[in-house]
């Protein structure tokens, strides 16, 4: 009878497998630190990503999850073909490339102008003013804009009366929903996202500039060719990062700000998943809305970072 060959499988030698359980043993500590971060990404992330397959039955709750029917692409389809679609997409794009035009390079700038600030107290003063604002409920920025901004007894609607007899519908005009939810954006994080910049200014070597003033190089000219240079891979990686975000736009902000008057400039995908999942029970249509969300933020990460490495930056990854 012919034997058959069995495959020549490569085993771990046993010196390979004592290093490994050397370097183990040698650096225990450190993985017991990195445990409960692999366990948070495992429960929160990995676990949940089973939800994913609502977007492809038909789910009712009687029938459970498994028991459920398969329709396939069928909530693709009727999303897609749904006629608040690209008016989703529209609203959705224009503000995140608000938010990228004008709240992105803000920290940069606000970093930069801190870096320059010599005298020590000051610096640190002005640090922990623009920090408390990320500490604020959204619920209370939106109260405050609110408060400033309404047309019955608002400080800024009544300093316009008192100068030009009128007054501006803010918070029901849809030519103001989008300023007004960048404006609240910059104030609230601009000054928490300085913290990274000025953790990169800190590590650009001082005799850089040092040597540029010796070549009798201005400020302007050291933050040009010395502060900017320095910092870009950071600048490089968080744009990374940010465009896969460029479909959500934070639901908390948005739906505080919504109303029914600037609903056409001001419903996104992260609101209406909400309308449709939690209010209208529609689980299946809404995890389908979610998951095109989430495939076009991972193609955004993977090109953005593609196109970064091919112009010689270090990228992602």
């Amino acid at each position: 009878m012919k034997q058959v060959a069995t495959p020549n499988v490569e085993q771990p030698s046993p010196i390979y497998r004592a290093s490994v359980l050397r370097r183990l043993k040698r650096d225990k500590w450190l993985y017991i630190l990195l445990l409960p971060g692999l366990l948070y990404f495992l429960i929160f992330k990995y676990v949940p990503m089973w939800g994913v397959l609502l977007a492809f039955k038909n789910f009712q709750p009687y029938t459970g999850f498994w028991n459920s029917e398969w329709v396939g692409v069928e909530h693709f389809r009727l999303f897609f073909s749904n006629p608040e679609f690209f008016m989703l997409l529209r609203n959705t794009l224009l503000l995140s490339l608000y938010n990228l035009v004008f709240f992105f390079p803000a920290p940069i700038v606000l970093a930069i102008l801190l870096n320059e600030v010599r005298l020590a107290i000051f610096k640190r003063s002005v640090q922990t003013l623009i920090y408390v604002p990320h500490f604020i409920s959204m619920v209370i920025v939106a109260s405050m804009t609110y408060v400033f901004l309404t047309s019955s007894g608002g400080p800024v609607n009544e300093l316009l009366y008192a100068y030009t007899g009128r007054k501006i519908e803010f918070l029901a005009s849809p030519d103001w929903f989008r300023p007004i939810i960048i404006l609240q954006t910059i104030w609230k994080e601009c000054g928490w996202g300085t913290i990274i910049f000025l953790a990169a200014l800190s590590a650009v070597d001082v005799e850089q500039y040092e040597a540029a003033i010796m070549d009798g190089a201005n400020r302007w000219k050291q933050i040009w060719h010395i502060t900017l240079p320095s910092i870009l891979s950071t600048i490089i990686i968080l744009l990374i990062l940010r465009m896969g975000n460029v479909l959500e736009n934070g639901f908390e902000q948005i739906y505080l700000m919504l109303n029914p008057l600037n609903r056409e400039v001001a419903e996104v995908f992260d609101t209406y998943v909400y309308m449709m999942g939690i209010t209208q029970g529609a689980f299946s249509y809404s995890t389908a809305v979610g998951l095109f969300k989430s495939i076009i933020g991972v193609i955004l990460v993977l090109g953005s970072n593609y196109l970064a490495k091919r112009f010689g930056q270090s990228g992602l990854y």
